[in-house]
């Protein structure tokens, strides 16, 4: 990354932040509620936090 410029070099950890934070919660989530095919596919694919954001806002069971 030496060879990047600041301002993008910023820009991609912060989208490793990003990223990490809402595959973390995501896959917290369906781990909790058994959910394996979901937790399956926010493990495998990468999508930016937008499969996670997804499937916690759309998909994950209802607390009980």
């Amino acid at each position: 990354m030496e060879n990047l410029p600041l301002n993008l070099q910023l820009l991609i950890i912060l989208v490793l932040a990003w990223s990490l934070y809402w595959k973390g919660k995501a896959l917290w989530q369906a781990a909790r509620h058994e959910q394996r095919g979901w937790f399956i596919a926010i493990l495998i694919i990468n999508t930016v936090g937008l499969l996670e954001l997804t499937y916690l806002w759309f998909f994950q069971k209802p607390k009980a």
